[in-house]
């Protein structure tokens, strides 16, 4: 036998010792991620509860009309805008600080840290200490003579929940960002500091290009944990929220008490049809950036 043809058998033999080792995950990916999905784009296109008779684009179109489903998909929009650029902002600076080895820098990682770990049940309950009606800010303002704001039953519930989102997802982001920086050579920055000593330009010219990839891993992660953030707004205001948090989560949730599977399997795919667009753009933004950069 050749060596050529040894070769190619040695590969095949790998090939398939790597498929046997993966076949547990592409097994588990196909029955309880892929299979329910094809299902549920097939309920989405049918008429009733009990999936018969084809409906088609209709339920699509009635949905994308649904004054509720749109105020959700707003709500959820909005957020987006405002929470993942600061709480990438505000990650990167606090890494940014914590990367200089600053007196007391280990405590403060363990204060952003922290409430990774804790339920988000506890974190919920010390937000509604602060901002119930009844709560610390409240009495604090009353005492000072100052009217009782409601916090989490107006507009400003909306702040409140961006806040309870940097605060509780911050630490992951932090973690991330310092291992990216970590990973810059010292040299790097023993010669920029010899051409200014900026530290914008440092961070525009070093920093920012070399941990360019982290942070789009970053990004991204951040955008897909915003639609995670249904837990702290259910357990902050219930079910029924004021309509400045009410999310796409709320909506789907809401819905399942009707067991309404069409309308349910349509918002679904929605939601995920707005999810890969989204990341379509930004792989699309990262490559042209990455053009431009080269």
């Amino acid at each position: 036998m050749s060596m050529r043809a040894k070769t190619k058998r040695l590969q095949r033999r790998e090939s398939l010792i790597g498929f046997l080792f993966a076949s547990p995950a592409i097994l588990g990916t196909l029955v309880f991620f892929l299979a329910p999905f094809a299902v549920a784009v097939y309920i989405s296109l049918t008429q009733s509860i009990d999936a018969t008779g084809l409906a088609g684009v209709h339920n699509y179109a009635a949905m994308l009309r649904n004054q509720t489903f749109r105020l959700a998909m707003w709500n959820t929009a909005r957020f987006i805008f405002f929470a993942v650029p600061l709480i990438v902002a505000f990650s990167l600076i606090v890494a940014l600080l914590l990367h200089r080895k600053l007196k007391g820098s280990k405590f403060f990682t363990g204060v952003f840290v922290f409430p990774l770990v804790l339920p988000i049940a506890s974190v919920v309950m010390f937000f509604q200490i602060i901002f119930a009606r009844d709560g610390l800010i409240n009495l604090g303002l009353s005492a000072l003579g100052f009217p009782i704001t409601n916090w989490l039953q107006s507009d400003l519930a909306f702040t409140v929940l961006v806040i309870l989102y940097v605060w509780k997802n911050c630490g992951y982001n932090i973690i991330l960002f310092l291992a990216a920086l970590n990973s810059i050579p010292k040299d790097f920055f023993d010669a920029v500091r010899l051409e200014t000593k900026s530290p914008f330009k440092q961070l525009y010219h070093v920093t920012l290009p070399m941990i360019s990839p982290y942070l789009f891993f970053i990004l991204c992660i951040s955008i897909i944990n915003t639609f995670r953030s249904f837990r702290e707004a259910y357990i902050l205001c219930g079910e029924y929220p004021h309509i400045s948090i009410y999310m796409i989560q709320h909506f789907i949730t809401n819905n399942i008490r009707n067991l309404n599977y069409p309308r349910l399997s349509v918002a679904a795919i929605l939601v995920f049809a707005a999810i890969v667009v989204l990341m379509l753009v930004m792989f699309r933004f990262r490559k042209q950036a990455g053009e431009l950069g080269g």
